[in-house]
């Protein structure tokens, strides 16, 4: 049906339809139920900087800033959430202590308290000697509970580094079946003296 048209027609068919949809819209809009409006991701696209000859740096800024900027928006709500759901895995203490140090320093507008703190990062340790040991001291602090947990992982990996050490063992004494006796010289005196 639209190929008979010319393109000038094509164009004020599609208008047509265009305008059409968007005043039902607005009619659908206005008869349904009042509600939160959601707010539509925006998508920016920023070309790389490659530095060539008449590429303004100047420019490439401008144009990553709004683009950085978007990107932090959600940034401490994310880090919030993934700090108070953050487990060790098999991750050793001090990896799981700098990604908890990480996520708490994201968190500014409304930090969370340290005894909150404390209790989520002893909560996500693996069960073991070192979490056991944490909850016996219970720090009152987040930096003193992964000074503590690093501590007591460095002690117990001396522990089993000393503990796997092979102990030289005695060598047994053989006893010389029937032949020569070895000579007993504590009784033996100087020639000649």
């Amino acid at each position: 049906m639209l190929r008979a048209l010319s393109p000038t027609e094509q164009r004020g068919v599609a208008l047509g339809f265009i305008m059409k949809e968007q005043r039902e819209t607005a009619a659908r809009a206005t008869v349904s139920t009042p509600s939160t409006p959601r707010v539509e991701s925006l998508k920016l696209h920023v070309n790389s900087y490659v530095g060539r000859e008449g590429e303004p740096l100047l420019r490439w800024l401008v144009e990553v800033m709004p683009w950085r900027a978007s990107k932090e928006l959600g940034n401490e709500f994310r880090s919030r959430a993934e700090f108070l759901d953050l487990q060790q895995g098999k991750h050793d203490v001090h990896a799981y202590a700098q990604r908890a140090r990480y996520l708490v320093s994201n968190i500014v507008t409304n930090p969370i308290d340290e005894a909150t703190k404390v209790v989520t990062f002893m909560k996500g340790l693996k069960d073991g000697p070192v979490k056991t040991f944490l909850f016996r001291e219970y720090p009152s602090t987040l930096e003193s509970a992964i000074t503590l947990a690093m501590q007591e992982e460095f002690s117990l990996r001396q522990a089993k580094l000393h503990a796997n050490v092979p102990r030289p063992m005695p060598r047994p004494m053989v006893k010389p079946s029937g032949g020569p006796e070895p000579m007993d010289l504590s009784s033996a005196t100087v020639a000649g003296s």
